[in-house]
């Protein structure tokens, strides 16, 4: 029988016009992005934090206000800074009335960070309650929101407190839901702010973060204690500043920001400063070196302050500007010039660094020839075991589609076992999630070299499978999910794909793409409603609201769960828990104590910590909370 097609309606009725804060609300991904529970350091919530501070520091830029107090609870934050502060008659069009602010004159804020009177009012607009209020010469003016709207407008009150501005705010757990920052992204992004404004003090919770020498701090905290092969290389001029060196890593290590913002996805600044780099590096040495093995092991910063830069996402992640706003260089040109010029100069200058930056060279060209008969049969091995067939239920969006607008969605989860994938695969959105079956447990790779990535046959597709095995660049999915059993063999077999990664690919867990996949651990039901449990608390707290004798399931393995309950699991209010490495720890300290040989400490560590909830290592902290199994 043939269906019946039902004509839509299009009409003056239908036809809507939303006012800015219905706008906001209903379509927040078109200002901050991801709305997601915080797991992901681009989620929405740090947005809104950013947006924030960006006016603060705009203030610092402008020679006003040396200090910024932050307090962030789990689901709060506050923000004090101690510039001129809001002009009291415009502090409620300020922080509620779209294209309201002082950036449109690009003599007062000629690089910015800040967006052009968009960025409050979208914070404002997102919380549940919104409090600014602003201080001049003795005089304070409050105003408090819900949502966007107006609540209470004080009136104006003397006071003794110093200049500025302060705002206060809590996301709306209905857009934000199961939301909490984390601390260590909150610290990352303040540690970022005080490097790239060196004397501006923040104080977070408390603790104090100051940096003096910029660039070269971050990355004397990125590489604590690690060995590298030249001190650090520290260049600056008015508009801009790098700063890099070489270690033993794998892979290539780089932040890049534009006029204060960190730009995780990088852009054209990014690529002309790997480009310029090669390119001078050639020319000193007078060798036509792989540009691979000139970037293999290296950790580089650059930041630059243009005006009117063109960023390809209103959230500012990735910049597009190629031409340079009133010149006539193009992106390239000025890193090239700049790096050409300064770099050279340090090498000629520094013999012994230039002699150890060659060395390394040398050894990255010599491992890659090692490696390349290998890297070829692997390919061609790959290609036979038909890997879209039997291992990868791909999806149909992919990270690496720069047209993609869902491409920060894409997700591939590892599985264990055909049940396990089976259920995903069923549950899946199969536009932006796919799935990966392993075949038993991987290898334990601790301490091998990258050989291994190619002989392996499961890593091998594997890598093949994320579109890794030339560079990171092509990455097919944003968030890598391990997804395993919450048993001994599952916690086994997600230290393994751990160790893959940290030893081999470690820039994907730095960039925040490897999570572990929280599936809940109990279903407590009777007959009108089920709770499902991601740990023992949340399992007596719903015992308590059925009351009576409810039924208790543990789930014992993926497997276990039905493809039906498995789509809420895996869907927009999905559990993960990032995988985040701290600074301070050597990742080949923390490989060996936990993944090499057995040894009487790690006994010991094991044997004390058997019980705790709170499953994280010094070092590598999966942020998650479970039930003892």
């Amino acid at each position: 029988m043939a269906k019946e097609i039902v004509e839509a309606r299009y009409t003056e009725d239908e036809v809507k016009t939303l006012d800015w804060l219905e706008h906001i609300r209903i379509r927040p991904g078109m200002y901050i992005g991801k709305t997601g529970d915080g797991s992901s350091m681009d989620d929405g919530i740090y947005i809104l934090l950013k947006e924030t501070l960006d006016n603060c520091v705009d203030e610092y830029q402008m020679g006003y206000g040396k200090k910024v107090d932050l307090t962030v609870t789990k689901e709060k934050v506050a923000v004090r800074d101690y510039g001129r502060g809001i002009p009291l008659g415009k502090l409620v069009d300020c922080v509620s009335q779209i294209n309201t602010g002082a950036k449109y004159d690009s003599k007062a804020f000629k690089k910015s960070v800040g967006l052009n009177g968009v960025g409050t009012k979208a914070v404002n607009a997102l919380s549940v309650y919104f409090k600014a209020y602003a201080v001049r010469e003795g005089q304070k003016k409050i105003a408090e929101f819900e949502a966007g709207k107006l609540t209470k407008d004080h009136k104006l009150e003397k006071t003794d407190e110093p200049n500025g501005t302060y705002v206060e705010f809590l996301p709306d757990n209905k857009i934000f839901k199961n939301y909490h920052y984390l601390h260590e992204y909150v610290e990352q992004m303040i540690q970022n702010y005080a490097y790239l404004n060196t004397g501006l003090t923040f104080y977070y919770n408390g603790n104090k973060y100051i940096s003096q020498r910029g660039l070269y701090d971050l990355l004397a905290k990125k590489k604590e204690n690690a060995d590298l092969i030249y001190p650090i290389i520290h260049l600056v001029s008015e508009d801009i500043e790098i700063a890099l060196t070489h270690n033993h890593q794998y892979g290539e290590e780089f932040y890049s920001f534009v006029n204060g913002q960190y730009t995780v996805q990088g852009g054209t600044h990014l690529l002309a400063f790997r480009e310029a780099i090669v390119k001078t590096v050639r020319d000193f040495y007078k060798k036509d070196f792989d540009a691979v093995d000139v970037r293999e092991a290296i950790v580089g910063a650059v930041s630059i302050r243009i005006q009117e830069p063109v960023f390809e996402s209103q959230t500012k992640t990735k910049l597009g500007t190629d031409k340079l706003h009133g010149e006539e260089k193009t992106m390239k040109q000025f890193l090239l010039e700049f790096v050409k010029e300064n770099l050279d100069n340090y090498l000629h200058k520094n013999p012994q660094t230039a002699e150890a930056l060659l060395k390394r060279i040398l050894q990255s060209e010599r491992e890659r020839k090692e490696i390349a008969g290998i890297k070829k049969l692997a390919n061609e091995r790959a290609k036979k075991a038909n890997i879209h067939n039997k291992k990868l239920r791909d999806c149909r969006v992919h990270f690496n589609d720069e047209k993609a607008a869902d491409r920060l969605l894409t997700t591939l989860f590892i599985t264990e076992g055909d049940s396990a994938s089976g259920s995903i695969t069923k549950s899946r959105n199969p536009d932006l999630q796919a799935v990966f079956s392993l075949r038993g447990k991987p290898l334990n790779c601790y301490g091998m070299t990258k050989k291994v990535v190619y002989e392996n046959e499961e890593f091998n597709l594997l890598q093949h499978a994320l579109n890794i095995e030339d560079s990171i660049d092509n990455l097919r999915y944003n968030n890598i999910i391990v997804a395993t059993d919450a048993d001994v063999d599952g916690m086994h077999i997600r230290l393994l794909l751990l160790t893959f990664f940290l030893q081999f690919f470690p820039d994907m867990v730095r960039n925040g793409h490897v999570k572990i996949l929280e599936t809940p651990l109990f279903r407590v039901r009777n007959k009108t409603k089920t709770f499902y449990c991601y740990n023992e608390q949340e399992k007596q707290t719903a015992i308590k609201e059925l009351k009576g004798n409810p039924e208790i399931t543990r789930f014992k393995g993926l497997g276990e769960i039905s493809p039906e309950e498995f789509e809420g699991f895996i869907g927009e209010e999905m559990r993960v828990s990032p995988v985040i490495t701290e600074d301070k720890i050597k990742i080949e300290d923390v490989l060996s104590y936990y993944m090499g040989k057995n040894t009487e400490d790690r006994q010991k560590f094991i044997i004390k910590n058997l019980r705790y909830e709170k499953d994280e290592v010094e070092g590598v902290a999966l942020v998650e909370e479970e039930a003892t199994a």
